[in-house]
């Protein structure tokens, strides 16, 4: 495979998307940052990494993806296979964070947390692997959240509900895409309180009676969530070091990659729980006779 990689990102508008980004870009690769709204809200977002590029003179691209839409994702993959023949990696990073009381969120509400954390993933998917498996390889690289087997605080259920629906779906095609020769990556980052803006554009739920029933007996828990995740993390902590994880994936031989990547210097447990989970499953694999689907790089 070309050392020079393909890349599309989605939710690159800032965050671990935005860092990531750039740093696929500085490790040598061609980099689509996938961007809603480019000529909207998102304007600025776009000249500071067409900046980036030109200061850095690196193959960083803006590509217009809104996970939210099939067509959008279908004309981003398009545009990017167009233009080079091929996409050798998608990272499914666009995600967003809610904050509050479970039951206060409408099902309205939780269906549009999982229509950016899931099915916008479920999107790109069907954009993208026509044109990996008529190539016979490829990289889905997911970012997770190790809230979905780790420690994990209250008020953010939503949100962790759907990262660990994606996660079941990615391990799902990590077996599934194996034979058409494209891997499966998790990197799992762990609550990350600073560099992103998880927390500050978190979205708040609209049933503001039954929010208001929680805040006698939580309205200073969910206040300070987030600093009670931000002490656990040791000094010298850095967002960036996810985008490191990323591109340290990306850039290893096709064949083994390991099927979980996890980055959380708070050591909430998710790391260990991911390791018995997985081996079960590798074990029921082999059980039912279906060895071949665990190479040794990607799903294990």
């Amino acid at each position: 495979m070309n050392s020079n990689k393909i890349v599309v990102i989605t939710g690159a508008s800032s965050g671990f998307g935005a860092l990531t980004a750039r740093a696929l870009a500085r490790a040598g690769h061609t980099v689509y940052a996938g961007i809603r709204e480019t000529k909207g809200r998102n304007a600025a977002a776009v000249a500071d990494l067409e900046q980036y590029a030109r200061e850095n003179s690196v193959d960083l691209r803006s590509v217009e993806l809104d996970v939210a839409s099939q067509s959008s994702a279908d004309d981003a993959i398009h545009e990017i296979v167009g233009a080079h023949g091929r996409l050798d990696v998608v990272v499914h990073n666009a995600g967003h964070m809610v904050l509050g009381p479970a039951e206060a969120f409408t099902p309205e509400q939780v269906g549009e947390i999982y229509d950016t954390n899931v099915l916008g993933t479920q999107r790109v998917n069907r954009a993208a692997l026509p044109y990996m498996r008529d190539r016979g390889e490829g990289l889905l690289l997911w970012v997770g959240s190790s809230s979905t087997r780790g420690g994990c605080p209250p008020f953010l259920g939503p949100y962790f509900a759907a990262k660990a629906a994606m996660d079941a779906l990615a391990v799902s095609y990590a077996g599934e895409l194996i034979r058409f020769g494209i891997e499966t990556s998790i990197v799992v980052p762990g609550a990350y309180t600073e560099g992103t803006n998880h927390f500050l554009h978190a979205g708040r739920p609209a049933d503001a009676g039954r929010a208001a029933a929680y805040d006698e007996k939580y309205a200073s828990l969910m206040d300070d969530v987030n600093a009670r995740l931000a002490a656990l993390m040791p000094p010298g902590s850095d967002v960036s070091e996810v985008a490191e994880a990323i591109v340290h994936v990306v850039d290893l031989p096709a064949g083994t990659r390991p099927l979980r990547v996890h980055v959380d210097p708070s050591r909430d447990g998710s790391e260990v729980v991911s390791a018995v989970a997985d081996r079960i499953r590798a074990d029921f694999f082999r059980r039912i006779g279906l060895d071949d689907l665990l190479t040794s790089g990607s799903s294990l």
